[in-house]
Order: structure tokens, then C-alpha cells, then sequence
């Protein structure tokens, strides 16, 4: 039962680290060339929604069976200050990185959706300066996410 919780804890975790580098590295660019460049929001805004459920079922995922093997692992789900280093920073970490897809999924997001639907003389310095800063916020979500899996590599060698 341990094996197959653990590989159902990792493909959750490669499916969002997956799906964010895939993401990044495959889908951005390529929407950045014609013929797709036309039609870029919509085309990414169709990913992304969908990407969205595959987040979101990863982090009930990962949220229900982490607890589950720290616990088969015999380390105290109430007392985290005895946890090792490692295991520490990751849960800093995981935090960080759901408020930032959170804010990202809910709030930021379907911001810059209106904002982009709306007149270029429409907007507001805040509006641009949202638009602007809007891709770098998926991006540190990554660079999070990486470094929760280094936590993770580093955890599991204890």
C-alpha cells in the first residue's frame, strides 16, 4: 500500500510540476508564432482552464496522501517543529506556492482577462502594470515548485 500511495503522491506532483514546465517551455512559445499567434488568448485561455483542473485535482492529491505517509513514515503531523530540515522548508514552501496559484487561478488571472477584453485606452496605469507583471507570477510559481521538489529529493534521502 506504502508503494503505490508514494507513486500516486508523484505522478500528482509530475503532473502539476509536468504540466507548469510543458507549459513554460512548449506552449508559450509556440503561441508566440504564426499562425497561433492570432489566436493566442484564446487558444491559451482554453489550456489553461483546462490545466487548471489538472492543478487543482493534483493538489487534493497531493494534500491527502502527503499527511498519510508522514505519518507511515512515523513523523507527528502536530508537532512540525520536530520534522527535519528539509521536510520544513517544504511545508513553507507548498504554502507559499497555493497561495500563489490561488491567487493566480482566482484573482490575478480573471483580472487580466477583463483587462486584456477591455480598449487599450481603457485601461488604467494599474491595469498595465498588472498586465506587465501578470506572467512573472506563474513563473516564480515554477521556480517554487522546483525547489519543493529539491526538498523533497532531500527528504526522501534522510
Amino acid at each position: 500500500m506504502t508503494v503505490f500511495l508514494v507513486w500516486v503522491h508523484l505522478l500528482a506532483a509530475v503532473a502539476w510540476i509536468g504540466g507548469m514546465l510543458f507549459l513554460s517551455l512548449v506552449i508559450v512559445p509556440a503561441l508566440k508564432h504564426e499562425p497561433l499567434a492570432s489566436h493566442r488568448r484564446i487558444l491559451f485561455r482554453a489550456i489553461a482552464l483546462r490545466f487548471r483542473t489538472v492543478v487543482w485535482t493534483s493538489v487534493a492529491v497531493l494534500l491527502s496522501t502527503g499527511p498519510v505517509l508522514l505519518s507511515w513514515r512515523g513523523d507527528s503531523l502536530v508537532a512540525p517543529g520536530g520534522w527535519p530540515l528539509a521536510l520544513q522548508l517544504k511545508r513553507v514552501m507548498v504554502a507559499a506556492l497555493l497561495a500563489l496559484s490561488a491567487g493566480h487561478d482566482f484573482l490575478i488571472g480573471p483580472r487580466v482577462g477583463q483587462v486584456l477584453r477591455s480598449s487599450e485606452p481603457a485601461r488604467t496605469p494599474r491595469d498595465r502594470l498588472l498586465v506587465a507583471w501578470s506572467p512573472w507570477l506563474p513563473r516564480l510559481s515554477l521556480v517554487l515548485a522546483l525547489a519543493i521538489l529539491v526538498a523533497d529529493v532531500a527528504f526522501a534521502r534522510l
